[in-house]
């Protein structure tokens, strides 16, 4: 469970978004920029729910600063280990070395590029790639930017028959298992409000979930992946069993007007305190329900929320 405080003022050992930026000189809506973008510095909450930052955080961060100051991009930087930082920072300023010659180099892939990859079924390099991007975007730009393309990319190719099926289902596979990769720690150090996520009978794409799952982890939620296909009379029957705040659908495929009465039945036999989150390039506005247009949306609604 995280620390709190037990009155008004900050828990020993605890400072504000403010104090932080004080003891660190990087300005509060930077520090707000990286916590949403790579995850750091991560928060722990008040019992009034305000955030409050851990005294550990000032060093790396004073750390990070310096790098930065050096020329070296956050991205990379703010997912670099505690070794990497401090070699980096040991190089004279005048012979400051890139990251990529202390980590392994991490060169950006485009998603189309990607494909060669998956025809030889090179797993390896699919990680590699996956990885290299991560760090260098930050989360929530590598899913919109890098993930979702690549997907695209995946299913247009395997349309215009230049991949067989054998290479979708490879490339999807590769991508799904790094996303739950990623995710893990983000889920251990969870400890906002719970949220279940998954899909109607009849929609069977499941990669929608894992990058939604992924920026509600990244966001502080305790998130539960029912996978796909979960049947509405289950999904309420979980909004009992668990103190769910929401229940997030993702919508690729859609069957018009049959499946907006299954969205409207699922809403009403749902409690009024579980919110309801459509996302997908099927997702409508439905009554009663909060339709994302994207993960950034998600990310920030996320936020809000949880705050």
């Amino acid at each position: 469970m995280p620390r709190v405080a037990k009155s008004s003022e900050p828990a020993v050992g605890l400072l504000s978004i403010g104090a932080l930026s004080a003891a660190t000189g990087i300005p509060v809506e930077t520090l707000r920029t990286w916590e949403r973008r790579y995850g750091y510095p991560r928060p722990e909450r008040k019992p009034s729910g305000h955030r409050v930052y851990p005294v550990a955080a000032v060093p790396r961060l004073r750390r990070v600063a310096r790098a930065i100051a050096r020329g070296h991009r956050a991205a990379e930087v703010l997912s670099a280990s505690e070794a990497a930082l401090e070699q980096l920072l040991d190089v004279p300023m005048g012979e400051a070395a890139p990251l990529s010659m202390v980590e392994p180099p991490a060169p950006a892939v485009e998603p189309g590029d990607l494909l060669g990859a998956v025809r030889a079924f090179n797993a390896e390099q699919l990680r590699r790639a996956f990885h290299a991007d991560w760090a260098r975007l930050g989360p929530l730009r590598f899913l919109e930017e890098r993930a979702a393309p690549f997907l695209v990319a995946l299913g247009t190719a395997w349309a215009e028959r230049r991949l067989d099926v054998r290479h979708e289902h490879f490339g999807s596979a590769c991508l799904g298992d790094f996303l739950r990769t990623v995710r893990l720690p983000l889920d251990e150090r969870a400890r906002g409000p719970l949220v279940a996520v998954t899909t109607l009978p009849g929609e069977a794409h499941g990669l929608g979930l894992q990058m939604a799952a992924a920026v509600l982890a990244l966001a502080g939620w305790r998130v539960l992946v029912l996978g796909t296909e979960t049947p509405a009379e289950q999904i309420v029957a979980l909004a009992r069993d668990a103190p769910l705040a929401a229940v997030a659908l993702s919508l690729v495929k859609t069957d018009g007007r049959h499946e907006r009465r299954e969205l409207v039945a699922l809403r009403r036999r749902l409690p009024r305190t579980v919110a309801l989150l459509l996302g997908g390039a099927a997702a409508e506005p439905v009554p009663g329900t909060t339709t994302l247009a994207s993960l950034t949306d998600l990310d920030r609604w996320a936020r809000d929320v949880a705050a």
